[in-house]
C-alpha cells in the first residue's frame, strides 16, 4: 500500500516514518485511517492546526467561497476575501493591544517571513548580523536556516551559512546568565561581534526542546536591542495564534516587536498562509522589492477571518486553553515523576516532558503511536516528549490520550530498569 511514497517520494519525507499509516480523515483532534482507526492527534501539525482539524465554521465558508466562484491565486491584489480578513484582524487581533503594525503578506510558510523579517532588518538598519540563539528553529531556506541551530537542519544546506551570531538562550548554559553574557560580549569592542541588526527570538523553542523564556530575559534582550540600534524579531510561528493562551505569545511578557513572523495556524484550518507584521516607520520596501507568487492565498484568508471571529471576538476562547493548559502542567508533573531527572518544559498548551533521552523519548512516542497517540519529539537530541495537541480538542479526550502518553513512559521506563538489571 506503501510503496507508491517509497517509489517515488523523495527521502526527505519524514514525519510519516513514525506515522506509517494511510489517513483518510480527520475531524477536530481525531484523525482516522484507512483500516477505520480512530488516533487521538497531540501533533496538530506542528500546531498549524490549533483550531483541530476541519473546523465545522471555516469548512462552511471555504465551501460557500468555491461554491460562489470566489478568488482563489490572487498574488497581492485587491480582492474582498483579504479585504474581509485584514479587516477582521485589524479590529480583533491588532486594535485591542494596542499594535500598530502593518500586515505584509509573504510566501506561504514561516520561513518566508522569517526571510522577510531578516531583510527588512538589515534594510532598514545598514548593518548584517542577525543575533539567534541555541536550539532556535526558524526555518529551511537559507537566511533562516543560518539563523537556526540543529546541525542537522543547517546540514542540508550544502554550503555556507553566514550572517548570523548565535548566543545563549535562557538557560542554554547551566549556571550563566545569558542575559549578562550577551551584554558583555555586545559592549567588548573586541568580542569579535558586529553591532547587530536584529535579535532573533522564539519566546518559546517549538523544535529546540520547548525552552521558554521569562518576562525578565525577553525584555533585556529588547532593552539590549534598544541599547544598540537593533529590532527585535519575534517568532512567534509556533507559539503563537493561542498556543500558549494569548493570541500572541508574547503579549504578557512586556514587551513590543519591531517585526513579527507568523504563520502555521493563522489561516485557522492548516492552509498555507504566512505574514510578517512591521513596526510602521519600519515598512521601506519597494513595491514588488520583495514578493511571493503564492502570497494570495484567498482560500486562507476566508478560514484566517472565520477562526478570528468565532474564537478571539473576547476572551472566552483564551480562558479555556490556560485552563486547559493548567490540567496539561498537572499530569505533566506526575509522569515526569516517573522518570529520574526528568523535567517538564513550555508553557501554555506548549509543553512536554524532558526525558534526558533521546531514546527514552522515541520508545515512548513509538508506544503512544501503537496505542492510538499522534506525539512527537523535540530538542537538541529529541529528548523531550512534546503535546501540541488542537486547543479545542474536548476535555475527555483530552484527559485519555495523556493517560496513553503517561502509560507508554510508565511501560518503557519499567522495560529499561529491568533490561539494566
Amino acid at each position: 500500500m506503501t510503496d507508491i511514497y517509497t517509489r517515488r517520494e523523495s527521502q526527505a519525507r519524514s514525519y510519516c516514518r513514525a506515522f506509517p499509516v494511510t489517513f483518510t480523515k480527520a475531524v477536530n483532534a481525531t484523525m482516522t485511517d484507512d483500516q477505520g482507526r480512530d488516533y487521538t492527534d497531540f501533533l496538530a501539525g506542528c500546531s498549524s492546526l490549533n483550531y483541530g482539524h476541519n473546523d465545522p465554521d471555516m469548512k462552511a465558508a471555504l465551501i460557500a467561497h468555491l461554491d460562489a466562484d470566489g478568488v482563489t491565486h490572487g498574488l497581492d491584489m485587491h480582492t474582498s476575501a483579504k479585504e474581509a480578513f485584514l479587516d477582521t484582524f485589524e479590529r480583533l487581533i491588532l486594535a485591542p493591544r494596542g499594535m500598530d503594525h502593518k500586515v505584509m503578506f509573504t510566501g506561504p510558510t514561516g520561513t518566508n517571513a522569517v526571510e522577510a523579517a531578516m531583510k527588512l532588518a538589515r534594510k532598514t538598519t545598514g548593518r548584517d548580523t542577525i543575533v539567534a540563539f541555541t536550539n532556535g528553529f526558524h526555518g529551511m531556506t537559507m537566511g533562516a536556516l543560518a539563523a537556526t541551530g540543529n546541525a542537522g537542519k543547517r546540514a542540508g544546506a550544502g554550503t555556507s551559512l553566514t550572517g548570523v551570531v548565535r548566543m545563549p538562550y535562557e538557560g542554554a548554559l547551566p549556571g550563566v546568565d545569558s542575559l549578562a553574557m550577551i551584554r558583555a560580549m555586545l559592549e567588548n569592542p573586541s568580542s569579535g561581534i558586529d553591532a547587530p541588526a536584529a535579535f532573533l527570538i522564539e519566546p518559546v523553542q517549538g523544535e529546540g526542546g520547548l525552552n521558554a523564556a521569562s518576562k525578565e530575559f525577553l525584555q533585556g534582550i529588547e532593552a539590549l536591542a534598544r541599547e544598540h540600534g537593533a529590532l527585535v524579531i519575534m517568532d512567534d510561528i509556533q507559539a503563537g495564534i493561542g498556543r500558549t493562551g494569548p493570541f500572541f505569545s508574547f503579549e504578557e511578557m512586556g514587551v513590543t516587536p519591531d517585526l513579527i513572523p507568523l504563520a502555521k495556524s493563522l489561516s485557522g484550518m492548516g492552509l498555507p498562509m504566512a505574514a510578517l507584521l512591521i513596526r510602521p516607520d519600519l515598512d521601506i520596501w519597494k513595491p514588488a522589492e520583495h514578493n511571493g507568487t503564492f502570497r494570495g492565498n484567498n482560500h486562507a484568508f476566508v478560514t484566517a477571518r472565520v477562526a478570528l471571529e468565532k474564537f478571539w471576538a473576547d476572551d472566552s476562547f483564551q480562558k479555556q486553553v490556560e485552563e486547559k493548559a493548567a490540567f496539561l502542567t498537572q499530569r505533566l508533573k506526575r509522569i515526569a515523576k516517573l522518570v529520574p531527572g526528568a523535567s517538564l518544559k513550555g508553557r501554555g498548551m506548549m509543553q512536554g516532558v524532558d526525558l534526558g533521552s533521546g531514546d527514552l523519548a522515541a520508545s515512548v512516542c513509538a508506544t503512544c503511536f501503537e496505542n492510538g497517540l499522534i506525539i512527537e519529539t523535540s530538542g537538541a537530541h529529541d529528548e523531550a516528549v512534546k503535546v501540541l495537541a488542537p486547543l479545542t480538542i474536548p476535555q475527555a479526550q483530552f484527559a485519555a490520550g495523556l493517560d496513553i502518553l503517561e502509560n507508554a513512559v510508565s511501560a518503557q521506563t519499567s522495560t529499561q530498569k529491568i533490561a539494566a538489571e
